[in-house]
């Protein structure tokens, strides 16, 4: 018997903090009874588990995917306003696939999408540095001193951001906007708008380009591919370090 939030995850439905958050929300049943409990346990291999009337099962076939996402797009797999999700941009793969992590409505470029719950919950693990870049146009001209502020760390309400790495692209001629390239390995909610924010610089257009080593190369908006079997390797050596790290903290919490 394990919690439903384990057993959810390892099947790749979803990461366990969004899982949670289905639980709580009552999309989830447990041999057709909603359960809306957290602790509440399970039998993966005899009881019927659904998301939404999904039935929820241990894939038998792990499936990685790099999608380039367009604007005007959910990170989720359904929406219920009706918007298009991301998993409305792979109609050909029927099964029960994920995003790992979210980009914001608005936001475009590279998410990854799998089966695997092992690995997505590694690769979301907080205390493991992934890096993340992005390409930001933003109002106003962001100064050198803004890129060192970038550089050191910013407080955010929700705390100091960690150090990341920034540098200026280009800029308009009248100094209306510039494009600047920020690397972070945190995975707080719209980080980087609100840092350019916290500098008085409205993120017009947002785009990542980069995450855990993979590009968007030859990957056109709207598109995506499979993940190569070295690509995977290295996406489950990342996420086995961040186990090995977080299981290193627990002892030592304890």
């Amino acid at each position: 018997m394990e919690r439903l939030q384990k057993i959810i995850s390892k099947a790749g439905a979803a990461s366990r903090r969004e899982v949670e958050r289905l639980i709580l929300a009552g999309r989830v049943t447990l041999n057709g009874r909603v359960v809306t409990e957290l602790g509440t346990q399970a039998d993966g291999d005899r009881d019927v588990i659904a998301i939404d009337g999904v039935n929820i099962s241990a894939p038998e076939q792990k499936l990685y995917f790099l999608l380039n996402k367009p604007k005007k797009c959910i990170s989720a797999v359904r929406d219920d306003r009706g918007r298009r999700t991301v998993i409305d941009l792979l109609p050909e793969v029927q099964a029960y696939i994920y995003p790992v992590g979210r980009l914001d409505y608005d936001t475009e470029g590279l998410l990854l999408l799998t089966n695997d719950g092992d690995l997505m919950n590694g690769l979301l693990h907080p205390r493991y540095e992934i890096e993340k870049t992005y390409i930001a146009k933003a109002q106003g001209m962001v100064t050198g001193g803004d890129i060192k502020k970038l550089c050191r760390g910013l407080m955010l309400e929700d705390g100091m951001t960690a150090p990341a790495r920034a540098r200026l692209l280009d800029r308009a001629e009248n100094g209306s906007w510039c494009r600047v390239e920020l690397t972070i390995h945190e995975g707080r909610n719209r980080q980087v708008r609100r840092m350019l924010q916290a500098l008085g610089h409205k993120v017009q257009e947002l785009k990542r380009v980069s995450f855990a080593g993979l590009t968007l190369e030859g990957v056109p908006r709207g598109s995506y591919r499979s993940l190569t079997r070295e690509e995977v390797a290295r996406l489950k050596e990342i996420a086995g370090a961040a186990a090995v790290a977080s299981a290193g903290n627990l002892r030592k919490e304890s």
